[in-house]
């Protein structure tokens, strides 16, 4: 029996009011569970409008997205239980502590209290925020916020995690905490799903590397077929976005 796909992308279309072309275009994916992607492409190329798409930030005009089954425009809460997401730009309520911005968002996705401290338990050891989990969350550094995020985005286990440029701005070691945290995610069974400007990060860190121009899919490849055959992921990725090679 063929393993059913987490998040399945068929022909995708997302035009901009103001815009005369298509931001997306007939863009179609598959993503599987136990995996890390990563999402590639310049500034433009459309990866954060079929991020916003695919969490419901906003409608599209042609295709159809669904996440374990449940059409994400016609069942968006059914959805979004099965969804958490990282974007780049993220706002907080500073005024609450840690715990009590986790507790709220588990919450509104009616996460029993005890699952809400075992898993936050362990992710507040792994991202070295035990210490500063009672504290306001306007005391926190942008690295701290960055894991306090992470940490709501997870606390209803969901099957897709989104992250959208999650790296950016951070020290080594919470890079390599974040990364901890993907792959631990990704080994349990769930999609870990991220776009990166950080070519490095992609050729070690995930299972698949997913290429995007100008709202086209450029190319869809296993990272260790590209080692296995001593291609170059950067070079093979300037090739496919048609940057001049020297």
């Amino acid at each position: 029996m063929e393993e059913a796909a987490v998040l399945v992308i068929e022909n995708l279309g997302k035009r901009y009011p103001s815009a005369k072309d298509f931001a997306v275009r007939h863009f179609s994916l598959r993503l599987y569970g136990g995996k890390i992607y990563g999402f590639l492409g310049p500034n433009g190329a459309g990866k954060s409008t079929i991020i916003k798409s695919v969490v419901g930030m906003h409608g599209f005009e042609e295709g159809a997205i669904s996440l374990c089954g449940h059409d994400v425009l016609k069942e968006p809460i059914a959805a979004k239980r099965d969804m958490g997401f990282v974007p780049d730009r993220y706002s907080l309520f500073e005024n609450l502590s840690g715990e009590q911005y986790i507790h709220y968002i588990a919450r509104l996705y009616k996460t029993p209290k005890k699952e809400i401290e075992e898993r936050t338990a362990s992710l507040l050891k792994t991202l070295g925020l035990v210490g500063h989990y009672h504290d306001p969350i306007s005391s926190y550094s942008h690295g701290m916020k960055q894991k306090i995020t992470l940490i709501a985005a997870l606390c209803h286990n969901p099957k897709l995690l989104i992250l959208d440029e999650p790296l950016t701005g951070l020290d080594p070691n919470s890079i390599f905490q974040i990364k901890q945290v993907m792959k631990e995610h990704a080994e349990r069974g769930n999609v870990v799903f991220f776009s990166s400007h950080i070519i490095d990060l992609v050729k070690n860190l995930c299972d698949e590397v997913i290429i995007l121009k100008k709202g086209v899919l450029m190319a869809q490849e296993k990272t260790a077929a590209l080692k296995r055959q001593h291609i170059d992921l950067e070079r093979f990725f300037l090739a496919k976005i048609g940057a001049e090679l020297k």
